[in-house]
């Protein structure tokens, strides 16, 4: 399978998505840059990394929705090409509107970084095929912005459709319920605050994180 990651001005986690994915697929992925206009032929999967892209001015992931690249990757997402945002590319997709809500200051408007047990809400996803419902798993956050919000009305939602994939068995931030991981409606877009790319083998402490790529591979290869 042929992966992209998009590499954003402020992006510090574009390297570590790139080596779990090509752990995963044996293959390196295509790093692309902000400024392109198109993904390269042939991508199976799009991942928008953490990090701080534009310094995070204006808001997290604001400035980045609108580089040049973000239109072909909304485009790809519509054709149903699996895109993960991760921390700040969480950020990135609610800015360009491929999942709803927004990602505000954390509750204690403390930077948050540590182990956060998660809880697998959606296991029939693309992403979490690997997982069992109501498996609880670990993660790694690390995280300033990362308190989910949206109105009642479109929580309410999300949780009617099945769309709320993860969410943290403890308060950690101050998300709308403990919100963690946040689907689109076809479900091929997924937008999580924790960092599976950073417990890919047992050196990170587990491969809980391995689990959400090694399925996807299975579910599109």
């Amino acid at each position: 399978m042929k992966t992209a990651v998009i590499v954003f001005p402020g992006s510090n986690c574009d390297r570590d998505i790139a080596t779990a994915l090509e752990a995963v697929t044996g293959v390196k992925p295509a790093m692309v840059w902000h400024g392109e206009t198109a993904l390269p032929d042939g991508i199976g999967f799009v991942a928008l990394p953490g990090g701080f892209s534009y310094g995070d001015y204006l808001r997290s992931g604001a400035m980045a929705a609108r580089s040049p690249i973000m239109a072909a990757v909304v485009g790809a997402a519509g054709k149903g090409v699996p895109v993960l945002g991760i921390c700040n590319g969480f950020q990135v997709l609610t800015e360009a509107g491929l999942l709803p809500g927004a990602l505000m200051r954390n509750a204690g408007l403390n930077f948050v970084c540590r182990d956060a047990a998660l809880t697998v809400e959606n296991a029939q996803s693309l992403f979490t095929s690997r997982y069992d419902a109501d498996e609880r798993i670990t993660i790694p956050v690390a995280h300033h912005d990362g308190n989910y919000f949206a109105d009642e009305a479109t929580l309410d939602r999300l949780e009617g459709e099945g769309r709320i994939a993860f969410r943290y068995a403890d308060a950690v931030n101050g998300s709308a319920r403990n919100i963690a991981g946040v689907l689109n409606e076809a479900g091929n877009v997924l937008g999580m605050m924790p960092h599976p790319e950073r417990r890919i083998e047992d050196a990170h402490g587990g491969t809980d994180g391995r689990r959400m790529f090694e399925g996807l591979l299975e579910r599109i290869a």
